[in-house]
């Protein structure tokens, strides 16, 4: 499913205008972003998904074309965990 083909079916489970769902849409992500990007908090929808921001050490990796060692700094990535609603729906359930 893409992006229009969600922003079609929430309009039309929420009973609104696809641009009031896409509107809807696009502030979640910014919103998720926002509070993603401080690092300070994680966003929590219960049952369904976490959104947290996670530090990743530095490290040493190998250049697959020539073999040889390289660095890679440390930084930041985006944790996602599924919540026990969307378990059950992945399921079948």
């Amino acid at each position: 499913m893409n992006r229009s083909e969600l922003v079609a079916a929430l309009a039309d489970r929420a009973e609104v205008t696809r641009k009031d769902a896409d509107a809807v849409l696009a502030a979640f992500a910014d919103v998720v972003g926002d509070i993603v990007s401080k690092g300070d908090e994680k966003v929590t929808i219960p049952g369904f998904l976490t959104f947290e921001r996670t530090h990743r050490a530095a490290r040493t990796a190998r250049n697959p074309q020539t073999g040889e060692p390289i660095q890679i700094p440390a930084g930041f990535s985006v944790k996602v965990s599924a919540g026990s609603k969307l378990k059950e729906a992945a399921k079948g359930k």
